[in-house]
């Protein structure tokens, strides 16, 4: 067994590996930690990388995957790598789930009945509250696309990613996600984290490194210690919790950041709730 795969199975290390699949969108986001936007450089990994980061990622001892972007379903040969992916490790997809036309969703056949889950952005139960942080109509396309994609057999959660929300408003949100066909063990409520766009807004919790979870995270740009690592600001990507321009082989990136947390002095690590 290699040291990673002690120090995940032992509870040392989180078990998921991130990737940023790329970074333009088709939506702009007021809390968007990347700064994403239909016009922003592509930057994207491609699908012959994702696929030999999860092989790594599995042999090295890693339990799971997550990919995240941008907007990863602009990619339009995502879905069969996925599925490559996932025949690895168990993969969770964000996206903002707006590009899910009929044509799109028949683009999806590859991965049903694979261990690819999807995470959708869902942030209040009303359109006009929620289309304000995300854009125009994202609430209509996401109500719209969520139940189609359980009817198709893929796993749906919902993240809910706000500064607070009252009591009243979040039953309403629970019970329309349930009435579209997602559980409550499927809802994640996430703070928003004061990077990227969200400081020009002035919103969300400032976060430290000990404040977010160690999740070793991949990207064009190198690795990092975390998904909220790896963030634009007035264009300049962040190196604050950079750990290596080295992602080849990923032993070298995993150990770095085994190497980080170990050295950390005993306690909670993680003071925010952010999953």
């Amino acid at each position: 067994m290699s040291e990673i795969a002690e120090a995940v199975a032992g509870g040392r290390l989180p078990g998921r590996l991130w990737m940023y699949a790329n970074y333009h969108c088709n939506l702009a986001c007021t809390y968007c930690l990347t700064e994403s936007a239909p016009q922003v450089p592509r930057r994207e990994l491609g699908p012959t990388r994702m696929v030999e980061i999860a092989r790594e990622a599995s042999e090295l001892g890693f339990t799971d995957l997550g990919v995240t972007g941008g907007e990863p379903f602009l990619l339009m040969w995502l879905p069969q790598t996925l599925a490559e992916m996932a025949t690895h490790l168990p993969v969770l997809v964000l996206t903002n789930g707006t590009l899910f036309s009929p044509k799109r969703l028949a683009r999806l056949e590859p991965i049903r009945g694979s261990s690819v889950a999807m995470q959708i952005s869902l942030d209040r139960p009303d359109p006009d509250a929620n289309d304000e942080m995300r854009g125009a109509e994202n609430f209509a396309k996401v109500v719209d696309a969520i139940p189609r994609l359980v009817d198709l057999g893929i796993r749906v959660r919902i993240a809910t990613t706000v500064e607070s929300i009252e009591d009243a408003e979040l039953d309403r949100l629970c019970a329309l996600h349930r009435q579209l066909g997602v559980p409550d063990e499927d809802h994640v409520i996430r703070p928003i984290v004061r990077r990227g766009r969200a400081v020009d807004y002035r919103l969300g919790v400032d976060a430290q490194r000990d404040d977010l979870p160690a999740e070793l995270t991949i990207t064009t740009d190198g690795a990092y210690w975390s998904p909220f690592g790896p963030t634009v600001h007035s264009g300049v990507v962040g190196t604050d919790l950079l750990i290596t321009r080295t992602t080849s082989p990923l032993s070298v990136p995993a150990n770095a950041l085994l190497r980080l947390v170990e050295a950390r002095p005993p306690g909670d690590d993680m003071t925010l709730n952010i999953r």
